[in-house]
């Protein structure tokens, strides 16, 4: 099936793909695979993971958008997103321990969204056990 990854900035990725998992607002992570019925979805905070043939993994750090399925074809629209190969690690965990701080000052909504957003980024890129 034909995998299309964009951000407002540009087309992140595109290709071929066996299976596509991503997080869907409210229903938690979904599966798509080739011949997957028409669907559209808001996609929530979380990694999405395309798998090529051959077995590699892409992994995207996704915040917000859209995904529609569609003859064979998934199109993730979203609000904000970073391939894992380009993440900067150290931002990312920068990021994590100033939310992290701000949340034990003030627990808002905002703040809660900011950790999520770097923790997300930091388990794109593989590193979600840094403290």
């Amino acid at each position: 099936m034909q995998v299309q990854v964009v951000s407002p900035e540009r087309v992140l990725w595109s290709g071929d793909a066996e299976r596509v998992i991503t997080r869907v607002e409210g229903d938690g992570d979904i599966a798509f695979l080739s011949g997957h019925a028409p669907f559209m979805g808001q996609l929530g905070v979380g990694v999405t993971e395309i798998l090529q043939e051959g077995d590699e993994v892409v992994r995207v750090a996704v915040h917000g958008g859209f995904v529609e399925v569609s003859e064979d074809r998934v199109s993730l629209l979203s609000d904000q997103a970073e391939l894992a190969t380009a993440i900067d690690v150290a931002r990312a965990q920068a990021a994590k321990e100033e939310a992290r701080s701000l949340l034990d000052e003030h627990d808002h909504e905002e703040v809660r969204l900011a950790l999520a957003k770097a923790e997300t980024r930091l388990r794109a890129a593989g590193a979600e056990g840094t403290d």
